[in-house]
């Protein structure tokens, strides 16, 4: 995933030393995604980030959000040996990777959960979304997240992939569903989705007030991350094409009460996942039936030219902040051209799991109508 679209870019300084643009109100609470019992880093309801790092023995230290490490926050020293600091500016609301530069290392904040992003481990920070009830945990009735190990001839191992079963999959063993192939971006992996998108709370929620149609996602590694970055362009898709339609598919149609067929198979990702749901549905016409780029590109009528090609939904998206013109304007000449599709602009976001949160939320119920 192009990480340098997505991340702020904002310059972060020492609140101390700078000069806010507005009164940073003092109403600061732990990060929901903190470790158990850690009180930083933390946020206010400005959207300002709060971190304090012990480290005695250092010189300096500062935290960086985003990808390459420049820039950031940077924290001062205070008489017990901790190092504390605040962004400068708000962030925009919702999830963003960071880690600690301490002195010349690079570092996890020792207060915070890991997030699989940017080929590594890194920590993660949640700015509360205004809308985020819709991926809140809630009393509801909630599917279940299953790790299932499939075998890939192709590859020559093991490969891993997560299975997100509704909650009523467990009461009604003669009913079937239909299937989301969901992928995640460059520098992540399967668990991402969970993780940092919140895909199967958004889905308990959808179902618990009847706002889709229940149905299986199922999540593996796109094997994205063996392209160094800014090598995009050469990866190639063949690998992980025969691992998902040859291998992933058929495991996933024998081990679970899927329905088996064209019209009941959708694949959609972000960033770079959603350039291989392109390749992938492009080159596999039976396969899919539901197509959909979140922040993931667009597609062309002359992409789409054949009878068996012409699926029934093609859901286009991004942040307002990306290139909302270009997937209004794919999504309208798809239209002309007799095409069932739609395009969705996440408001006051960029490259980032909040635009995909939302995409997930406003796309999933069009599938499998």
């Amino acid at each position: 995933m192009n990480r340098k679209v997505r991340t702020l870019t904002i310059a972060f300084a020492f609140l101390t030393g700078a000069v806010a643009a507005q009164e940073v109100k003092d109403d600061f609470k732990p990060s929901i995604f903190n470790q158990s019992g850690q009180l930083y880093p933390q946020v206010n309801s400005q959207g300002y980030a709060r971190f304090k790092i012990k480290a005695p023995m250092a010189d300096s230290v500062r935290v960086s959000l985003g990808l390459g490490g420049s820039g950031g926050t940077i924290l001062a020293r205070d008489a017990d040996g901790f190092f504390i600091g605040t962004t400068a500016g708000p962030m925009d609301e919702g999830f963003h990777y960071y880690h600690v530069m301490v002195d010349n290392g690079m570092f996890n904040d020792p207060g915070a959960l890991n997030f699989y992003g940017s080929t590594r481990w890194e920590s993660g920070i949640e700015i509360p979304a205004q809308d985020r009830d819709f991926y809140a945990l809630k009393d509801v009735p909630h599917g279940q997240v299953s790790q299932v190990l499939f075998p890939s001839k192709s590859t020559g191992i093991t490969r891993r992939a997560f299975v997100y079963t509704p909650p009523d999959y467990e009461k009604d063993m003669k009913k079937h569903y239909p299937v989301l192939y969901l992928q995640h971006g460059w520098g992540e992996d399967e668990t991402a989705w969970s993780n940092q998108g919140f895909a199967n709370l958004i889905m308990d929620n959808l179902i618990a007030h009847g706002e889709i149609k229940p149905f299986i996602i199922v999540m593996t590694y796109g094997m994205t991350n063996e392209i160094k970055w800014g090598g995009i362009r050469n990866f190639k898709i063949d690998s992980f094409q025969t691992v998902l339609v040859n291998e992933l598919i058929p495991y996933v149609d024998s081990h679970f009460r899927t329905l088996p067929d064209q019209l009941s198979r959708a694949m959609a990702g972000l960033s770079m996942g959603g350039m291989e749901t392109k390749k992938i549905a492009l080159a596999n016409p039976g396969v899919f039936s539901y197509y959909g780029l979140l922040s993931g590109g667009t597609f062309a009528p002359d992409d789409l030219k054949t009878d068996q090609q012409k699926p029934k939904l093609v859901f286009l998206s991004c942040g307002s902040k990306e290139n909302p013109a270009n997937v209004k304007k794919a999504a309208d000449e798809l239209k002309t051209a007799g095409f069932n599709a739609v395009s969705y602009v996440s408001p006051g976001t960029a490259h980032e799991f909040l635009t995909w949160r939302r995409s997930l939320k406003a796309m999933a119920p069009l599938l499998f109508r």
